[in-house]
């Protein structure tokens, strides 16, 4: 899995995803670092096949309505200490790397994961 994390989320995620061993990429990373529109991010995603990690929904209405980006995770833990997220991706990344490979669109919170159709 290939993803890219967006602004809201921190750069220590993306280097957590890497030390894993996940190809991964923050919007600090891209040329307009955190400047970088959602138009940007959509495109990037789509010509390397990365999946959008977000806590912006904006990116579910590109999503749905014209299924941009490539594919999209959803945080949805509203704040969180970088540890908890680490411990929520270091708990769940084999399930997202099954369900990603037969779904586009994951929604995941402290408590559940949802796959959306």
């Amino acid at each position: 899995m290939k993803f890219l994390v967006d602004a809201q989320l921190p750069v220590r995620l993306a280097r957590f995803l890497q030390s894993a061993g996940y190809d991964t990429i923050h919007t600090k990373d891209l040329p307009q670092q955190n400047a970088t529109t959602d138009t940007e991010i959509n495109a990037i995603s789509i010509q390397q096949n990365r999946i959008v990690v977000t806590k912006d929904r904006d990116f579910c209405d590109s999503f749905m309505l014209r299924q941009e980006p490539y594919k999209l995770l959803l945080i949805t833990t509203g704040n969180i200490k970088n540890n908890e997220l680490e411990a929520l991706f270091l708990n769940h990344i084999p399930q997202l790397f099954t369900l990603f490979d037969q779904h586009s669109f994951i929604e995941i919170s402290r408590d559940v994961i949802i796959v959306h159709q």
